[in-house]
């Protein structure tokens, strides 16, 4: 399971500096709002899902503010359907709980299987906002930083315009 601490240390090791505000637990992005965090940065939720079949799950992070069109999406993935996917599926693929869904998670995902999706209009922000694996904390880092974690990993990188 990824713990905050394998966070810490991939950005370290990436040099990849952020900043760390803790607040109370957040479930949704209504509370997320309500912590206070003086910073601008692009506030992100996270959705993760799984086709028709199940043998694909996409993590999609996107700007908080905006609705994510899954019909929309299914057919820009080329799928048939997409649904969410079971706290028992996140855990395995993720090692994370609901409430707790980062892309930070991919850490967790040592075969690779889960496709990213990504916002393109998060990449407009200087600085994105993201739990490290737990919903009482929120990084700060740079977007170019953001995509240097991306490029890190080996799972499949899909930016679209959500």
């Amino acid at each position: 399971m990824v713990s905050m601490e394998n966070v810490f240390e991939t950005l370290v090791s990436l040099g990849i500096e952020y900043d760390k505000y803790t607040h109370q637990p957040v479930f949704t992005v209504e509370e997320a709002r309500e912590c206070e965090i003086p910073e601008e940065f692009g506030e992100t939720k996270n959705l993760f899902l799984r086709n028709r079949k199940g043998d694909k799950h996409y993590l999609v992070t996107v700007e908080a503010s905006k609705q994510v069109d899954l019909k929309k999406l299914t057919s820009e993935l080329g799928e048939d359907r997409l649904m969410f996917a079971s706290p028992e599926r996140l855990k395995k693929y993720l090692g994370l709980t609901p409430g707790s869904v980062s892309s930070f998670g991919l850490i967790n995902d040592k075969h690779s299987d889960v496709i990213f999706i990504l916002d393109k209009g998060l990449l407009e922000h200087e600085k994105v906002g993201l739990h490290p694996n737990i919903n009482t904390q929120t990084l700060l880092i740079k977007s170019d930083d953001f995509m240097k974690y991306l490029e890190s990993l080996n799972n499949t990188v899909i930016q679209l315009e959500l």
